[in-house]
Formats: C-alpha cells, sequence, structure tokens
C-alpha cells in the first residue's frame, strides 16, 4: 500500500527522485489511505506493506504512525488488515520506538547497493545519500525493540555476487551483535521506471538464469529468512521460483498512491510490475502447484518474534505452527473471497495437505478448519 510518492532523494533508479517532473506527487489524506484498505481487505488481503517515498507531508513522520493507525483501524466484515509491514525511510531510534508501539510487524528497508563507490555514484541527493546512516538502520531498529527487520538489495545496481556476499555480512552482523537475523530478504530487480535511463538500462543486469541461482543461494545460507519476490516479476518466474526458495510473494499489487481506488495513470508508480494478475488469480495458480496460500499472521500477534522465532525457525519447528494456521487462513480466504474455481481448487489442497499430515498435525489442522466452517475468524495456535 504506496501512500505517499513524496521524496527529496536523488536516486537515479527511481521514479520517486525528487528532480523527476514525469511523475504525478501524491501524499494520500487518511480517508482515502482507509479507501485503499477497504478494496484490499475485500479481495482478502490480511497482511500488507505500507509504503511511503522518502519525504512526508507537513506533519513529518506522525502522517506513517496516522496511516498505521488507519489501516488497523478498517474493517470490513469479516475482514481486517492483522499485520502491518512497514517500509519507509532509515529512522532515528526513538522513531523506530514510536514505530514498534505503533503494532507494525517487520520493518522492512533494502540497502539497494552495498557497493560505497556505486552507491555514492546512484544516490545523488538528499538523506539517502549517506550510506552509514542506511546501512545501520537496522541496528538502530533493534536497539529500539524491532526484532523482525527485512533487508534486500536492488539487484542490477551492481554485480549481483558482490551483494550476496555482502548480505551474508550484514546478516552474520545482525546475528552476532543481536542474536538475530532478517525476518524477511527480497530481491527486487531493477525495472523501468518513468524518467529514470538507469531503470531502463541496469548497469549490471541480471539475468533469470542468475536470478534463480540467486533465490537458490539466499535459501542454502539462510534458511530459516522469509524469501520475498514482489509483483515486480512475471508469473513465469514467481512460479518457478517457489520450488527454489521463495516463501512470500505479493499478490494484485499497485505502486502508485491511491492505485487500488483509481484507474489513475501508472505516470505516479515507483517502477513497472510484470505481474498483474488479481490475489483471486495468484491464489488458485498458487494451490494449483500443490503449495499452501498462507494469510497467516500469528507470530505476531503471539509476540513470537525476534530470538522466540528464530529459536523456532532454525531447527526448523516453525512449520509446527506454520501448516495448521495456513491451512485455517487459507480456508477463511476460500469460505469469504474465492471465486468458485479458486474454492473448488483450494478445498481440493486443503484435503490433500490434510492427508499427508501426521495424526497429531491432521488433528490440530482439522480443529482449527472446522472453527473456520462453523464462522470463527482468525483461529491459530
Amino acid at each position: 500500500l504506496y501512500i505517499s510518492n513524496l521524496c527529496g532523494n536523488e536516486c537515479l533508479y527511481c521514479a520517486f527522485r525528487a528532480r523527476n517532473k514525469a511523475v504525478n506527487r501524491r501524499a494520500l489524506t487518511q480517508g482515502e489511505i482507509a479507501r485503499e484498505v477497504r478494496i484490499l481487505v475485500r479481495q482478502g488481503h490480511k497482511r500488507i506493506l505500507l509504503v511511503a517515498g522518502e519525504s512526508y507531508p507537513r506533519e513529518g513522520f506522525d502522517y506513517v504512525l496516522k496511516s498505521i493507525e488507519t489501516v488497523y483501524s478498517t474493517k470490513n466484515g469479516n475482514g481486517e488488515i492483522r499485520r502491518v509491514n512497514v517500509n519507509v525511510a532509515p529512522l532515528s531510534v526513538d522513531e523506530f520506538t514510536e514505530l514498534k508501539a505503533a503494532g507494525i510487524g517487520t520493518y522492512q528497508l533494502f540497502q539497494e547497493t552495498y557497493h560505497r563507490e556505486t552507491y555514492r555514484r546512484v544516490h545523488l541527493g538528499g538523506k539517502k545519500k549517506d550510506y552509514d546512516w542506511r546501512v545501520t538502520a537496522m541496528d538502530r531498529a533493534m536497539e529500539a525493540g524491532i526484532d523482525d527487520v527485512g533487508i534486500g538489495v536492488l539487484f542490477g545496481v551492481c554485480d549481483w555476487r558482490f551483494e550476496i556476499l555482502a548480505l551474508m555480512q550484514h546478516i552474520r552482523h545482525l546475528e552476532k551483535n543481536y542474536g538475530v537475523g532478517p525476518h524477511t530478504i527480497s530481491v527486487p530487480r531493477l525495472e523501468p521506471a518513468v524518467g529514470s535511463e538507469m531503470a531502463s538500462h541496469p548497469p549490471q543486469p541480471v539475468s533469470d538464469i542468475d536470478f534463480r541461482k540467486i533465490v537458490a543461494i539466499l535459501r542454502l545460507a539462510v534458511p530459516y529468512t522469509g524469501i520475498i519476490m514482489s509483483t515486480r516479476e512475471t508469473p513465469n518466474i514467481r512460479r518457478e521460483s517457489f520450488a527454489l526458495g521463495v516463501s512470500q510473494i505479493s499478490a494484485g499489487s499497485r505502486t502508485n498512491p491511491g492505485g487500488y481506488s483509481t484507474e489513475e495513470k501508472l505516470d505516479a508508480s515507483q517502477f513497472s510490475l510484470g505481474d498483474h494478475r488479481p490475489l483471486d488469480e495468484v491464489i488458485r495458480d498458487v494451490a494449483s502447484l500443490g503449495y499452501i496460500p498462507s494469510f497467516c499472521t500469528a507470530c505476531y500477534r503471539l509476540g513470537r518474534t525476534g530470538q522466540d522465532f528464530m529459536d523456532l525457525a532454525k531447527p526448523g519447528e516453525i512449520k509446527y505452527r506454520c501448516d495448521p494456521n495456513a491451512l485455517s487462513t487459507f480456508m477463511e480466504y476460500l469460505l469469504d473471497y474465492a471465486s468458485p474455481q479458486t474454492r473448488e481448487a483450494g478445498e481440493k489442497l486443503v484435503q490433500t495437505v490434510l492427508h499427508d499430515m501426521d495424526e497429531k498435525q491432521r488433528a490440530t489442522s482439522t480443529k482449527l478448519i472446522e472453527r473456520v466452517r462453523e464462522g470463527k475468524r482468525d483461529v491459530y495456535i
């Protein structure tokens, strides 16, 4: 959910850069944000990533905090957003403390490139010019008590091999100093953006073959983390990525403020998309591949984050919570939002998954699913 494309930075690869006159600038009002959220909720979404350009309207950072409150307070029938993850400019420790108090899930921030000289060449103005302020953002987030963080690289800006090694060093730093690695790693590739020559001609383009390698390497190197693939990529690449290690995807995304409620031109967008399918179609596709589309937000609400999450994720024990919760939230979607074709495909998948579970897991999952069928919502372990 993009709430604003206002920005004071000058990043050569981004449509939001301050001097780009080709982009229509907009910061949504709280009423407009609520309207966007209602649309997403009616589609069946339970989690969103709230994104803002690295500049805010007059109220400053409070604009972000108010927006988070608006998202959580907007309901539609049985539907609501249960987890708001946030991607905003690096903050001070005090601001991160306020962000945590707002009830966010994961704080996400990409270094873009870890190569200092390349970073200097592509960030020409604004606060983002400061490499060290950005690369230490997760330290400040951890110090403020935010222990679920998401990191990533914008692949195509510099040599992907260097970026992977640097990413590993960042992860090692977080684990060594805070005992917690990243909750998620994102793998965006540089895509065309209005007013950006660099975005149309990446300095270090990443082929589809190398992109698959990146996903596989990250899954092997950091087995406990969630790997996110956005709608920048095509449906085929996204399908193939599941077998390589991607565990989270976005669906039906818009990268322009107000993009869900209006069919406005994409000249307010941050970058081009490769997958334009609606949520229902993506869900049906994922289910047809034999994967459970999960809308679970249990860990965040139970405080199963940071070290507590890592203690379960690193040895692989988290799946005993994930599988039942995935099935119960998937059943919610099937009953409340799915098209007839998607519900049919989903019901078959649920039965297949239950059949393949051990007896204890099957009993737990069946109990949760029965509660959902009886009309209960937001049930989890």
